[in-house]
């Protein structure tokens, strides 16, 4: 028996290379693939139609099978491994319904590794539109809880140690900051995949005068990609957008560990309603962030895949290869999956965390959070150099913890007994300025600088953020416009071509 799909090969497909190459990757790919291999045709059809490379009764012909199996869907193939794989077992249905002779026509000046890397460039335009849209929500929530807990004081912390009073809705928009970073860094990914391989053949274009700017904008794309090499040889967009997610990922993954310290009984800074909480099979207190553990898992997960794809293509040659142009996209699409589940979650726990104020409050008046004010009021009020105002409120702090003091506690005897002791002199500062420097709801409100915690600075940001969301949704929705006017286009003129023949 000989191969189903070439004469070169005299020999069938061994058993062992069916059932774990073409099986699986049928099995995997298909249906998937199915929708854009059927556009790739049709744009490739009318191309051929246009440029005067097909008789308009062969191109109707082929219309008319093409728009029959876009009908009846993928199920209506019955797939084969001895065909290898999707392009194969798609086209001979196609010969099926148009004849032999017609149908065997449309592959005229392209190859499988122009439409492979077409179809891989039209699903990854789908995917990065989507997690755009997912990473906008995440954001979205931020935005609004930032808004709404805008004045909740809490301790921030650096080494996880306490070091300055903030608000929970400060730390938000922090965390809403690197969310639009994420999604400018996938909009730039999206423009960068944005040129279209088709055309390209297998690596050298072909001698048929085909124009692919036609095809290209049939298929929602801005321009063909220039060079038909490197149209079929690279997938560095995939491994950029893989960059994007692993970076969204590092970060997701810091915000989760945050949530999960704070929502020990430990720290008591934030409470999960039960909706996002598992139990234990024994241990009946047990209330687990599950949630964030998952989180957390899936962000190695994510450099993982990012590795895999690397590692991957490292060793190929600059060329289209099955490891390099197949074998590394698997990475991509799991990996955007993936991504798209877990901004589902981390929109779910942004959204539900509830910051438990009082706790928070105590905390940054009783644990030193508010010293650096101190240090500052004596350099603003006593004189002293910086310096000089550390050493001594290091010392008082000192004196304090000694004392089991909380440091609400420090008044002017302490400050001054810790002067007296590094300078030789009294502090002299007020009572009244003691209580306002250690008033962690004053320490927010005065720093009113640029990137601060006021009020003012937080309303700001949120304000400024949802400007810049919606100037960089503004390019996704563009890009999507693009491709929606362009498949309608597709088809319309698909359908024309097909009447053409009646």
């Amino acid at each position: 028996m000989e191969s189903k799909v070439s004469r070169r090969l005299k020999e069938a497909i061994a058993p062992e290379v069916r059932e774990y190459i073409f099986v699986p990757r049928l099995a995997r790919e298909f249906h998937t693939n199915f929708v854009h291999l059927t556009s790739i045709n049709q744009a490739h059809l009318l191309m051929l139609h246009s440029a005067g490379l097909m008789d308009t009764a062969t191109a109707a012909t082929l219309a008319r099978a093409l728009l029959r199996m876009e009908e009846e869907g993928p199920d209506a193939v019955e797939l084969d491994a001895g065909r290898e794989e999707a392009y194969f077992n798609y086209e001979a249905r196609l010969m099926e319904i148009a004849g032999r002779d017609a149908g065997g026509r449309l592959h005229m000046a392209r190859s499988r590794n122009d439409m492979g890397a077409t179809v891989d460039r039209m699903k990854a335009r789908t995917k990065v539109l989507e997690l755009i849209d997912a990473m906008a929500a995440v954001h979205d929530a931020a935005l609004t809880r930032a808004r709404e807990h805008a004045d909740v004081v809490m301790p921030g912390y650096t080494h996880l140690q306490p070091a300055q009073p903030i608000t929970y809705g400060y730390y938000l928009t922090a965390v809403a900051e690197t969310i639009l970073r994420d999604i400018d860094r996938l909009n730039l990914g999206l423009r960068r995949l944005d040129a279209c391989p088709l055309g390209a053949g297998a690596l050298a274009g072909t001698a048929f005068p085909i124009d692919r700017d036609a095809t290209s904008a049939w298929l929602g794309f801005s321009a063909p990609v220039p060079n038909a090499l490197d149209a079929v040889g690279s997938r560095d967009f995939a491994l950029e957008i893989l960059s994007s997610i692993a970076i969204a990922a590092v970060t997701w993954s810091r915000v989760a560990q945050d949530y999960y310290v704070w929502s020990t009984p430990e720290f008591g800074l934030i409470e999960f309603p039960d909706s996002v909480a598992s139990t234990s099979s024994i241990m009946p207190q047990k209330k687990n962030p599950a949630v964030l553990e998952h989180l957390k898992g899936k962000a190695g997960h994510m450099l993982g895949l990012l590795t895999a794809s690397m590692a991957t293509i490292k060793g190929t040659n600059f060329t289209h290869t099955g490891d390099g142009s197949r074998e590394s996209m698997r990475s991509f699409y799991e990996a955007a999956d993936e991504t798209k589940r877990c901004l589902a979650l981390l929109r779910l726990i942004v959204d539900r965390a509830q910051p438990r104020s009082q706790t928070m409050m105590a905390q940054a008046r009783g644990n030193f959070s508010t010293a650096t004010d101190l240090a500052d009021a004596l350099v603003r009020e006593a004189g002293m150099s910086f310096r000089d105002a550390h050493h001594v409120v290091g010392a008082v702090v000192r004196s304090a913890l000694d004392q089991g003091m909380t440091a609400d506690r420090i008044d002017v005897a302490l400050i001054d007994a810790a002067c007296r002791e590094e300078l030789g002199r009294p502090a002299g500062l007020s009572a009244a300025t003691v209580a306002d420097c250690l008033d962690p709801v004053r320490n927010v409100a005065t720093r009113k600088v640029l990137g601060g915690p006021a009020h003012a600075r937080v309303i700001e940001s949120v304000e400024r953020q949802a400007r810049i969301r919606a100037r960089l949704l503004d390019d996704t929705q563009a890009c999507r416009r693009r491709i929606a006017d362009a498949a309608a286009t597709l088809t319309q003129q698909t359908r024309a071509l097909a009447a053409a023949g009646h």
